[in-house]
């Protein structure tokens, strides 16, 4: 009997959902931010004390777990104290960056300080040329003396990045196996990222250095208690959107720093494809964040993700994040503006409306307009005090008169415009028509998603709201339903003449670099004592992606190989440049068939299919849905339906004004939206104005 259980923690909630032969289990419970392991723990606990015992036979199931300890340790500072050790000359390349303004206007713009401090960032006498050729030698002794002082300072972590180490990794390898003889967590470059690009290379590698000793022992920790349980099986979601053992996740944590709307993206796409809707745009808004995501058909990749602040090269889903959520809190600033986030309650204190924190939230300003319901607060297990909510909101009434139900809707309007911002970045400055003529559906998940979905939807002239079965836990069917991924890159650095120069060359060094890469990777999956399915049943599937430009510019697109009809021939400079010439009109508008390309790096993934998951139909259900009336402010107050989702049935009409209840997120239809229930629960919902 196939179990999986996907576990999301977020900043504000920890989401479990449990796939058992074909059957569907979800739970929500929020999270411990002191100790995020003891609320997965707790919450299995919990489970288990249910009356159907869900998670009966733990010894064969499998756990697949993603988490912010990566992103949390490097946003809030608090990782290890790492050094770098790197070649004569660039200690300095953290400060220095690419000299990049993310504010052009701003007057006294305020980077933030390096990860590693002056004192810690050492530099070794050697040198490589550009074509990895040794220039200067490593002096063992010189490397001896420098670990010497490092570990006279306290240091936990080291981060080992040389100039053109991607091209020959001699010298880094001499360094790291020093520095692991004397029991230092050790991050060379030539293993997180063997590519070119100072800056982004070496920021990589000490963001890795940086959280791998806090990811190590949590997920060390974490392994530890689930074997007490009685769970043997471990993975963990990646940046990428496949999964990793946890050996793995700890030694490049950096890669996991994206796990959770990895899986939420992953997830929705599942979930929309199988209704019939694979153009999609995802709003995930959970308690801390929004992250969205524009899927045209396919999950989108990109290269690089910011990290507070943080340039993160290495394969990930492609998703903008911002900070609003339903923990996010509202103020008056000195101006007398409404200002909403980024600063969040988080789980402790938490939004008033859950009894111990004070602040005014968005999910405060829902409580207030009626769109939450105290009684259903997780199922009815939490305890709710919409009377703090009220008092909360009322703080930032003054400028409007007193009128609490007006400072309550202003916060949503605030907070719905960083939202719909983030939705544009994603869709309308990217190329993409969001509205109904551009065939997009909003996918709305998260605790919070479902309750502004329909209105920003309006906003972007879009006409169509999926909102899944369990929007609260989806990012934890993502998780769940991840495959298992090894992901390798290596340098190429190669001239694709258009006239066809140097062709066959080109193709031999890609197809030598490709067998290495796979090599690699099939042995570390091996290594690794992940719970792979039976070898008979085990698909593995490889993918090439290579990084392409025109020769003079500076940033690359990823393409597919494996997108060839050329079979066998996917390395060839006939089969993929005419997808790299293609992707480049779609992106940029322009390509240039006739101009000379570059073959920058080349990307191979190691894909293996985890246990076969497929959401099960909604079956009828016997109960009347509907809960009742209320009062619910939309443009104004309106009675509005209350509807139980776990008393609907397939094919049931909806009909704003109406609240959507449930154990893990709620769901707010304004006057003029309607929809339906489908054969697997999901609400689809449309704009009856548009």
């Amino acid at each position: 009997m196939a179990s999986v259980l996907g576990i999301d923690v977020g900043g504000t909630f920890t989401d479990f959902l449990l796939w058992r032969d074909g059957r569907v289990s979800v739970y929500k419970r929020p999270s411990t931010p002191d100790d995020p392991a003891r609320g997965v723990l707790e919450g299995l606990r919990e489970m288990a004390a249910q009356p159907e015992a869900p998670l009966a036979a733990r010894h064969e199931l499998e756990v697949a777990h993603g988490s912010t300890v990566a992103t949390n340790a490097i946003i809030e500072r608090k990782g290890a104290r790492t050094a770098l050790i790197t070649t004569h000359g660039f200690r300095d390349i953290l400060v220095i960056g690419r000299q990049t303004r993310p504010s052009l206007y701003d007057l006294s713009p305020r980077r933030p300080p390096p990860l590693i401090p002056d004192e810690l960032r050492l530099e070794a006498e050697e040198r490589l040329d550009s074509h990895g050729q040794v220039l200067q030698r490593l002096d063992s002794s010189q490397v001896e003396r420098l670990l010497d002082e490092l570990q006279a300072q306290g240091v936990e972590s080291l981060a080992v990045c040389f100039l053109f180490s991607f091209l020959n990794p001699e010298h880094e390898r001499l360094v790291a196996e020093a520095a692991r003889k004397r029991k230092l967590f050790v991050s060379p470059s030539y293993e997180v990222l063997p590519e070119h690009r100072e800056y982004e290379r070496t920021t990589t590698t000490v963001a890795n250095a940086y959280v791998g000793p806090v990811v190590s022992r949590y997920l060390a920790r974490l392994e530890s208690q689930l074997r007490k349980e009685g769970i043997v099986r471990l993975r963990v979601m990646g940046s990428s959107g496949g999964s990793m053992s946890p050996q793995s996740a700890g030694r490049l944590a950096v890669r996991t720093a994206l796990s959770g709307p990895a899986g939420g993206v992953a997830g929705a796409f599942r979930i929309a494809s199988a209704a019939g809707f694979d153009r999609i745009i995802t709003l995930d808004m959970g308690g801390t964040s929004t992250d969205v995501s524009l899927c045209p058909g396919r999950i989108g990749e990109r290269d690089e993700a910011q990290v507070g602040e943080l340039p993160i090269r290495g394969a990930s889903v492609d998703v903008l994040s911002v900070g609003a959520g339903g923990g996010s809190i509202a103020r008056i600033d000195a101006g007398g503006a409404l200002r909403v986030g980024p600063e969040s309650a988080g789980a402790d204190p938490g939004p008033a409306f859950y009894g111990r924190g004070r602040d005014p939230t968005v999910t405060d300003a829902q409580v207030v307009l009626g769109r939450i319901t105290p009684e259903h607060l997780l199922g009815g297990r939490m305890d709710a005090y919409p009377d703090l909510s009220l008092s909360a909101i009322g703080d930032l009434s003054t400028p409007y008169g007193g009128d609490v139900t007006a400072a309550a809707a202003a916060v949503l309007r605030v907070v719905n415009a960083g939202m719909e911002r983030a939705l544009r970045v994603v869709s309308v400055e990217r190329g993409h028509d969001p509205s109904a003529s551009g065939g997009f559906t909003l996918v709305a998940f998260g605790g919070a998603g479902p309750l502004h979905a329909c209105e920003l939807a309006a906003s972007l002239r879009m006409s169509r709201v999926l909102v899944p079965l369990y929007p609260g836990v989806l990012s934890a069917l993502g998780i769940a339903a991840a495959p298992i991924t090894k992901d390798l890159s290596a340098a190429a650095l190669l001239t694709v003449p258009a006239n066809g120069d140097g062709w066959p060359e080109v193709e031999a060094t890609l197809s030598r670099l490709s067998s290495e890469l796979e090599r690699r990777a099939a042995q570390e999956l091996r290594r690794e004592n992940l719970p792979l399915p039976p070898r008979e049943r085990a698909r593995v599937r490889v993918s090439r992606f290579l990084e392409m430009r025109y020769l003079g510019q500076s940033y690359e697109l990823a393409v597919p190989a494996d997108s060839s009809p050329d079979a066998g021939r996917e390395l060839a400079p006939a089969s993929f440049l005419p997808t790299f010439h293609a992707l480049h009109q779609e992106r940029y508008s322009h390509s240039d068939p006739a101009r000379t390309t570059e073959v920058v790096n080349l990307r191979v993934r190691l894909t293996v299919a985890t246990s076969a998951m497929e959401m099960p139909r909604l079956a009828p259900s016997r109960g009347n849905p509907l809960l009742g009336h209320r009062e619910v402010w939309f443009d104004g107050p309106t009675q509005s339906a209350v509807y139980d989702r776990s008393r609907l049935s397939p094919g049931d009409p909806l009909a704003g004004p109406a609240i959507v209840v449930q154990m893990d997120a709620t769901t707010a239809i304004p006057p003029g939206w309607s929809g339906a229930v489908d054969a697997w629960g999901n609400l689809i919902l449309e704009h009856t104005d548009a």
